[in-house]
């Protein structure tokens, strides 16, 4: 089931360039959209964990909780609208999914999970996948400063992963999505210029909130408490597929070939990711 989690989370998440693009083409900055979807995300998680009446992080596990709201939500939200406007959108989408290379690494240090010969190779494809999935025709616009916020938001992107491993088992993940995203909307707040907001403007930043954040981020806490930090990263890179997937039936946007091979080695490093604990116990199995 953590496999049908992380792939529901996946689609869930898809959604946002597709809806995001709706309400950015009616004037709404893209930080600004990041602070509504935080801050509406958080008061839905607010009122699920009061109603189940669910432990809210106190004292020192209430800094640890504000403090990845800052980094996780702030910080990612931020890093990545920067590096799409120093380097583009493209660049910024392949800098983000080195992610699943920050988690090895984080799952080495922090958790003391070191990654195997066959989940480094997965990573790699994974790379390679999303490389060639948002290859633009002109090449990579590539700057310094797109770089450094292109990297800084895979490593934020990262930090979900970690420290879902560390706290999920300690709080319930509604009760830490509950303060972590109305601090990240707070530290948001001073790069925010709002604009007039029609109806269409409010339904699309009531989609973000209630299906690519309060569902997504409910769907990817249960995930990750079945599957490794690294599996399920590599899981979630199937996000950037289903969102070209999305924009070609909303919009009749395709595929270069280069994406086509991009899209195919994704899910290719995902079906093998599902598929590692089986091939294990067969080699296990097959030793004298």
């Amino acid at each position: 089931m953590g496999y049908v989690y992380m792939v529901l989370a996946a689609a869930s998440w898809a959604l946002i360039g597709p809806v995001s693009r709706v309400v950015l083409e009616r004037g709404l900055a893209p930080v600004e959209v990041a602070f509504w979807r935080a801050l509406i995300g958080g008061a839905l998680f607010a009122g699920h964990a009061l109603a189940l009446r669910q432990n809210i992080p106190r004292r020192s596990e209430l800094g640890g909780a504000a403090l990845f709201g800052l980094v996780g939500v702030a910080l990612f939200y931020l890093s990545y609208q920067l590096a799409v406007l120093h380097g583009g959108a493209a660049l910024a989408s392949v800098l983000l999914y080195t992610a699943p290379a920050w988690v090895v690494l984080g799952s080495l240090l922090v958790l003391r999970q070191p990654a195997g010969t066959f989940q480094v190779g997965l990573v790699l494809l994974t790379l390679m996948g999303v490389l060639l999935l948002a290859w633009p025709q002109g090449g990579f616009r590539v700057s310094p400063a797109g770089v450094a916020w292109g990297l800084a938001s895979g490593l934020t992107y990262a930090i979900y992963y970690i420290y879902g491993k560390l706290q999920f088992h300690r709080f319930a993940p509604t009760a830490l999505f509950a303060v972590a995203l109305p601090v990240g909307a707070l530290g948001l707040l001073p790069w925010v210029r709002f604009t007039a907001k029609d109806a269409v403007s409010w339904l699309s930043l009531g989609v973000l909130a209630l299906i690519s954040t309060y569902f997504a981020y409910w769907l990817y806490s249960l995930g990750l408490r079945r599957l490794p930090a690294t599996r399920a990263a590599l899981v979630a890179t199937l996000e950037p597929v289903l969102a070209s997937l999305l924009a070609f039936i909303w919009w009749g946007e395709r595929f270069s070939a280069t994406g086509y091979l991009g899209a195919a080695l994704v899910v290719l490093a995902v079906v093998l990711a599902a598929l590692e604990p089986a091939l294990s116990r067969r080699r296990s199995g097959s030793r004298p």
